[in-house]
């Protein structure tokens, strides 16, 4: 009832989380159609007394015994690996600190590509990993 511009009808945005983030602002992840989507994705609805900025939400899955991108558990025979310094060890028992962090998909990608190498010196887990991002994009550009 607050964005009347829309014209939309009663099920068309359905909401799916709703979660509080560190620093107390309040994420809500709805699920709408591509039509609605696209309107969407390029301007600000209202939301109670807040104007809220409107974007994809995509998730890369990453499997937790081998850290690697789009793995599921059936398919997975890679050794446990930790997602922080890519030692061949579970996450609870790393002993490395930020200085010593490598990201295990970004070490493979630079093994099958060696004319462009990307930095490793990150967790696997890290929101700017080079290879969290190239699949993030790939499925933006696959959501219709």
């Amino acid at each position: 009832m607050q964005n009347p511009d829309l014209n939309l009808r009663k099920g068309e945005i359905v909401t799916k989380i709703s979660y509080v983030m560190k620093k107390m602002n309040r994420n809500l992840v709805v699920q709408v159609g591509a039509d609605i989507r696209k309107i969407l994705l390029h301007r600000r609805i209202k939301l109670g007394w807040q104007i809220c900025r409107i974007e994809d939400y995509l998730v890369a899955n990453r499997r937790f015994k081998c850290s690697r991108f789009n793995r599921r558990l059936r398919d997975c025979r890679g050794e446990v690996t930790c997602p922080l310094c890519a030692g061949y060890h579970k996450l609870k028992e790393c002993k490395g600190d930020s200085m010593v962090y490598k990201c295990f998909n970004c070490v493979i990608y630079n093994k099958h590509n060696p004319s462009t190498n990307i930095s490793v010196d990150h967790s696997s887990v890290d929101k700017k990993c080079p290879s969290m991002q190239a699949i993030i994009e790939k499925y933006r550009l696959n959501t219709d």
